[in-house]
């Protein structure tokens, strides 16, 4: 397996990633053709400099994808903090330490950055993966909460 920084060339992937379970099939729009609000967001988070998606590929296939952030913050003694969002692995590559690799990759990019904390988020209907994150030694020590906008 290899880890990298995506292209716009993987977004179709990606999206379909993103689009392969029962909560990101109601909210995503994957296809032949994808939404150019897609290629609007990767060109917004690849222009930033504490942001990068970053893509696994096995046997030259996109499996899965994170999206890596970093948070300055005066908390921790100014000290900065990864966020891990939009985790997902291909359905036929799950249970075979894919998404142990790719989460174990982004904590060690984090601590060579020198951040203080590691977090994510993860819906309470994914219970699954909840199990995944506490087994990778993630804790639910804060209770994260939402705000949902309309749709623009």
């Amino acid at each position: 397996m290899i880890f990298r920084e995506a292209t716009r060339a993987d977004l179709p992937d990606i999206v379909r990633l993103l689009a392969d379970d029962p909560l990101g099939a109601t909210r995503e729009s994957p296809g032949a053709v994808i939404p150019e609000a897609y290629f609007t967001a990767f060109d917004a988070i690849s222009k930033d400099p504490n942001n990068s998606v970053i893509v696994a590929e096995v046997d030259g296939a996109v499996a899965g994808t994170l999206q890596l952030t970093y948070i300055p913050g005066l908390t921790y003694t100014g000290g900065e903090r990864a966020q891990i969002e939009g985790v997902r692995v291909a359905s036929e590559q799950r249970g075979h330490g894919l998404g142990q690799a790719l989460i174990g990759w982004a904590i060690d990019q984090a601590r060579a950055r020198g951040c203080r904390v590691v977090q994510l988020t993860t819906d309470r209907q994914r219970p699954a993966s909840i199990r995944f994150y506490q087994k990778m030694g993630f804790r639910p020590s804060h209770m994260g909460m939402k705000y949902h906008l309309k749709d623009a």
